[in-house]
């Protein structure tokens, strides 16, 4: 339980800590994705660029009801380590497994990264940070982390086209150990931790799903289709398009979402959660037809942004809404449901992009609309979900 009170503040040490170890730790693996199509070709897996997101967030998926129990056991901490440790470790493995089999093996193994810090990261924040914050916390550590993915893509395009793909890879690598030397320096906020053994990985069916945020989690999945579209066929869309730095839309719509998300969280402790999310939602949907149409550089960066600025309002509501629905003493495995949802959510879309795609370039807009009735779908569910709520609970939806 966080011993913090209303009025404590939330910009402390251990706060500031986190959200820059969040901040390279997402730098360090969002670096790498606008140039790895391009890289997979090389090797000649072209027909595989849907698997590049799918096969990461199919292992970042597996791996959180086993992240969400050592969270709630061994610590925040180890579990957030782990993540950027496995991050350090694979930066240094693409150069040398040079093969199609090779690369499809190692973004199976970074997927772990995501699967195991985001979620103790989340515990973290709701262990130090006043309930009545936890919106603003969350959207302040979104801020952070969203600037690792607004700069990451724009310094790894960078970084290979002076060097080469290799100090790419490497370069990951020494953003993620940075990562891991500010965690050595946390505290754990953990009461009751417990010695790691084999027994703990052991898991049951009530380990992988909090059934209590459930309605967090299907929004979550519906949404974040539309992202992994967007990491599939942004690169190739930009290419074609004319913008020589594949990673500046990702670099747009990531910065658009810096300052929104930090006022969306505090509106979400204020408004509620719902509220706020439906907000986002409709401009998602919007920015992907808008994404779709616009054939001209012009109109890719207009779509980045209005993105950004509803993924921004929606990401800390979707969170903060998490662990409101869950309990103190589960708060790892509600925020692995929420991430298995998120990463579900990327993985399908990447698969379906992929699958829908076929390096044929004209059908990136019909995609792009699709995952808008997608994001349609989440809208209208959390809308009727909201109502139901307001008229169990007498108007109050939050």
């Amino acid at each position: 339980m966080n011993n913090s009170t209303a009025s404590d503040s939330i910009y402390n040490l251990p706060f500031a800590l986190l959200c820059l170890s969040s901040l390279l730790f997402s730098a360090s693996f969002n670096m790498l994705i606008p140039d790895l199509p391009a890289y997979l070709s090389g090797l000649g897996g072209a027909e595989y660029k849907g698997l590049i997101i799918a096969l990461f967030t199919l292992t970042a998926g597996i791996s959180r009801p086993f992240s969400g129990k050592l969270t709630d056991t061994i610590g925040r901490v180890p579990v957030m380590a782990v993540g950027s440790i496995v991050c350090f470790v694979c930066g240094f493995l693409y150069p040398i497994l040079g093969t199609v089999a090779g690369f499809l093996f190692l973004r199976l193994i970074h997927g772990f990264s995501t699967g195991f810090k985001p979620t103790a990261t989340a515990a973290y924040v709701a262990d130090i940070i006043p309930r009545e914050r936890w919106g603003e916390a969350l959207g302040i550590h979104g801020l952070c982390f969203s600037t690792g993915m607004a700069i990451g893509p724009a310094i790894g395009s960078f970084i290979s086209g002076l060097y080469s793909i290799n100090v790419l890879f490497y370069s990951s690598s020494a953003l993620a150990l940075l990562s891991i030397i500010i965690l050595m320096n946390m505290k754990e906020t953990l009461k009751d931790r417990k010695k790691f053994s084999l027994s703990i990985l052991k898991i049951s069916r009530k380990d992988i799903i909090d059934v209590r945020v459930l309605p967090a989690a299907i929004v979550t999945l519906l949404s974040y289709v539309g992202y992994g579209v967007i990491l599939t066929l942004i690169p190739d869309w930009s290419g074609y398009i004319g913008l020589a730095n594949k990673g500046i839309f990702f670099m747009v719509f990531t910065i658009s979402s810096l300052l929104i998300r930090f006022i969306a969280g505090k509106v979400s402790d204020k408004y509620g959660r719902l509220n706020v999310a439906i907000c986002g939602l409709t401009i998602l949907c919007a920015s992907l037809v808008i994404t779709g149409y616009g054939t001209s550089e012009a109109g890719l960066i207009t779509g980045a942004v209005i993105y950004g600025i509803g993924a921004g309002v929606l990401s800390p509501a979707l969170n903060a809404w998490t662990i409101d629905l869950s309990h103190p003493q589960h708060r790892g495995k509600a925020m692995a449901t929420m991430y298995i949802a998120l990463e579900a959510g990327i993985g399908l879309g990447a698969l379906f992009a992929g699958w829908a795609y076929q390096d044929v370039v004209f059908m990136i807009p019909p995609i792009l609309y699709c995952t808008a009735g997608v994001a349609f779908m989440a809208l209208v569910y959390m809308v009727i979900w909201k109502k139901r709520a307001m008229s169990f609970r007498g108007g109050d939806s939050d």
